[in-house]
């Protein structure tokens, strides 16, 4: 027993700390620029709505409303963005939020506002403002599924958009509970009081939730009309059952009162805002007169357009095992029009007309779900909590995006540009930022941004990005390269070094890093492109001067018929080398001695080809040399030989080997070249045949 109390201490402790100084365990009742604290004539304590940074205040005056709570109100301009509270809840548990709106002409202008309101991220209601002495509010029931839910104020198309008080209401047990409500939220379209005593709602203390129960009085357009002859209204101050298993436990004050069809029927009809659509729709019933013991009450509903429903055939004391019982029959889903009309008649058998107590429709709000990347950004505010632009509340895209963000137009939208320029932001580059998907354009410019550039390639779809005029350091990051449908990079005025990534500057990517100390321009893969490409021009050349050389030689053979050995001794001259000054450098005739002793008699074969056989040489000054024996000796082979001699002293570049001289003696027709031990442009592009042997 012990136990058991101390547990229901702690309870009780901990609703308290949940619901800070609030007077109802579960209640929250912000006066929406209010100024102070104050407790109303209900018993209901109120709060200002302080943690609210954005709008202004207005004080109003309303003939015949004397209530605190409605004699300032907070409002918002009429842009863009959203405007939202954030109420603290218990995830898994039933609320009931209700916002309420009196104008009072509050701007002067008499332009009767009409403006959005969203629970999280799905479209609750539109406020549409007629009357500025006249109040509209609005309530939903919804399930929790987080510990926190937002209130958004958005898109006025008249007007500015306003506010006057904000309410949460905690349910407990099983109360408006439903197999829809995962995916729902109850807009409450309709709760009436049937035969009232007073134009004032029943709500708290006698309803312990404060719903507002409208009375029936009340005289609203196209509302409660069509009343059928010899209603009669009726009440008792006999106390109500109303604890029903799995019940909605309307209150007492409601039960107790009633109107009964003296005819035989009761008719009303009603508009009902936001239908027609599906709803929940629920009657309470409760035997409130004294009936003979041979009188019966017996009574069906007739609804026009289904015929099903109206089959059930409710008899009260009988439905709810006694009198002053509640009995609650309802529909769970059901499909609702615009104007409702409803008939309850006894039946044939029936002494009594039909009773009515009390009625509550509500309409079923599809759930929206939140963005993509909305626990993304929520990681992000989260470092930034006193900034204003941290703060605005709400879904990031829904039901319109912060005012800093932009979304794609998607079901569920992912967050494709972020502008935080100028906010004096501080520390390294979230690293969160590196996780939107589908981001398109990131400015983080005129900052304090320190530390490295994150790597971005989890946002492939970036094409700009502003990162000028912070103090980054470190390198660009290579990854960069990666984001194919980059367009835009700027990074001038940081502490960035090291070289830009060729990538960057091959790809058409306008791109401005001036500012950077100690960034530098690297090579791009176009210039050594260039390189590569000069390359093969200047061999493609050598090798066609080479075939043209020997078609030369092949039209010399067919016109010279003669036969034997004639000897061509070309006299020493010196073929001026295109690699070094003309002036100073030329072919060198090498002697065959000279060659013979450099190459130890060709002693060390390191290639062939189709004119002659590479051996390996040294020349005294240690120059190393290759050395190339021509294998025909003929006249025309000679010839051939004079001719490459000539070409070779006069075609150069330096990308190709260096061709150093010549010797002709003995017989031998012998070319020398640089030798060079990583091989030549041919040798990497063809593998080991130098180009030196064809």
């Amino acid at each position: 027993m012990g136990s058991r109390i101390f547990s229901l201490c702690i309870w009780f402790t901990v609703l308290l700390i949940l619901n800070g100084s609030q007077a109802q365990p579960g209640f929250v009742s912000l006066d929406c620029g209010g100024k102070d604290d104050f407790t109303d004539e209900l018993g209901l304590k109120w709060v200002p709505d302080s943690q609210m940074i954005s709008g202004d205040i207005a004080n109003i005056s309303v003939a015949n409303e004397t209530r605190t709570q409605y004699m300032a109100l907070r409002y918002f301009p009429a842009d863009n963005r959203k405007y939202c509270y954030t109420l603290d809840v218990i995830p898994r548990n039933r609320y009931l939020v209700r916002a309420t709106f009196l104008y009072g002409n509050f701007d002067k202008n008499n332009v009767y506002p009409k403006f959005d309101i969203s629970l999280g991220t799905t479209h609750w209601a539109t406020i549409v403002i007629s009357d500025a002495n006249t109040m509209e509010y609005q309530e939903v029931i919804f399930l929790a599924k987080e510990p926190s839910v937002s209130v958004c104020l958005s898109n006025a198309t008249t007007g500015q958009p306003f506010i006057s008080t904000l309410e949460l209401r905690h349910f407990n047990g099983s109360i408006y509970m439903t197999d829809y409500e995962n995916d729902f939220f109850m807009s409450v379209s309709a709760r009436i009081n049937f035969g009232a005593e007073s134009d004032d709602p029943v709500r708290y203390p006698d309803d312990p939730f404060d719903r507002l129960w409208e009375s029936d009085t009340i005289k609203k357009a196209n509302y409660l009309v069509d009343v059928a002859a010899g209603t009669e209204r009726v009440s008792t101050k006999m106390p109500i059952d109303v604890n029903t298993v799995n019940g909605e436990m309307p209150p007492q004050k409601a039960m107790q009162t009633a109107v009964v069809g003296r005819n035989g029927s009761l008719t009303y009809r009603l508009n009902l805002d936001g239908f027609p659509g599906f709803g929940w729709a629920f009657t309470y019933f409760a035997e409130i007169e004294d009936l003979d013991p041979s009188d019966s009450r017996k009574f069906r509903l007739v609804l026009p357009g289904a015929p099903e429903i109206s089959k059930l055939v409710v008899n009260i004391q009988e439905n709810a095992h006694g009198k002053y019982r509640l009995y609650e029959p309802g529909y769970f889903n059901l499909s609702l029009p615009f104007v409702l009309s409803f008939r309850f008649r006894k039946t044939y058998d029936s002494t009594m007309g039909p009773l009515l107590n009390a009625m509550e429709i509500n309409r079923y709000v599809k759930r929206t779900e939140g963005s993509l990347d909305g626990p993304v950004i929520s990681s992000l505010i989260s470092h930034y909590g006193s900034s204003s632009w941290a703060n605005e509340g709400g879904d990031p895209c829904l039901p319109v995006p912060w005012s800093w963000i932009r979304c794609d137009s998607d079901i569920r939208p992912r967050i494709t540009s972020i502008k935080l320029s100028g906010l004096n932001l501080t520390g390294n580059i979230p690293s969160e930022l590196t996780k939107l998907s589908g981001l398109i354009e990131l400015w983080l410019d005129g900052n304090s941004l320190t530390g490295p550039i994150p790597d971005f390639s989890g946002c492939p779809d970036l094409q700009i990005i502003h990162l000028e005029n912070n103090q980054l350091s470190g390198q660009l990051p290579s990854t960069l390269e990666g984001l194919a449908n980059l367009k835009e990079l700027y990074v001038q005025n940081n502490m960035l070094g090291g070289s830009v990534p060729s990538g960057l500057l091959d790809n058409g990517v306008i791109l401005n890093y001036t500012g950077n100390v100690n960034l530098r321009k690297g090579e791009s893969s176009r210039s050594r492109r260039k390189i590569i490409i000069g390359s093969s021009v200047g061999a493609s050349a050598l090798l066609l001067a080479t075939i043209v050389s020997c078609i030369l030689l092949q039209k010399g053979k067919k016109s010279s018929p003669k036969k034997g050995r004639v000897e061509l001794n070309l006299p020493p001259q010196r073929f001026v080398s295109s690699l070094g000054d003309p002036a100073t450098e030329a072919a060198h005739c090498f002697t065959l001695a000279e060659l013979e002793e450099a190459t130890k008699d060709f002693e060390k074969k390191v290639g062939s080809g189709g004119f002659g056989v590479v051996y390996y040489g040294k020349l005294k000054d240690g120059k190393e040399i290759a050395v190339k024996v021509l294998t025909n000796n003929s006249f025309q082979g000679k010839r051939e030989f004079s001719n490459e001699v000539a070409l070779l002293s006069r075609i150069h570049h330096r990308n190709l080997v260096q061709f150093l001289g010549f010797c002709q003696e003995d017989g031998k027709s012998i070319l020398v070249y640089e030798f060079m031990h990583n091989g030549t442009l041919k040798e990497h592009l063809y593998g080991k045949f130098l180009s030196y042997f064809d």
